[in-house]
């Protein structure tokens, strides 16, 4: 099972995951956040992290999920990327998190896959949709 930290501004991770526990009905496994805040210093974070990580990674690798790109959650974010074992996404939104949730099974490099994806056709135009 993949292993999914979101690291974000704040609790945005922890609605995330509480609106995904809806949906879902549910409380997903091996998930972990971080929350940044305006106070923290980001390097002191990244050991942090990097143990979270560690707590989640079963053998078959995590993602990393960030809210916005070029802001300190991000740049940490970053910094935590292994290719082929940690991979990283940012954009997190609700769509991202349930398809990343539902296909974790598979291959990392699936998960990434569909959960970019799944956050990039979750931002539509209402009355577009059909």
């Amino acid at each position: 099972m993949i292993g999914i930290l979101i690291v974000s501004h704040g609790t945005f991770g922890e609605a995330l995951v509480h609106c995904a526990s809806h949906v879902l009905g549910n409380q997903p496994a091996n998930v972990r956040l971080v929350g940044v805040t305006i106070r923290d210093d980001p390097e002191a974070i990244i050991p942090r992290a990097r143990e979270l990580l560690r707590q989640i990674d079963t053998g078959s690798g995590v993602l990393v999920m960030t809210d916005m790109l070029g802001a300190t959650p991000s740049n940490i974010a970053t910094r935590l990327l292994e290719p082929g074992r940690v991979e990283g996404i940012s954009g997190a939104n609700l769509p991202m998190l349930i398809r990343a949730l539902t296909y974790r099974e598979e291959p990392l490099e699936t998960v990434v896959a569909k959960a970019t994806s799944g956050g990039r056709d979750g931002v539509v135009r209402l009355g577009e949709v059909r």
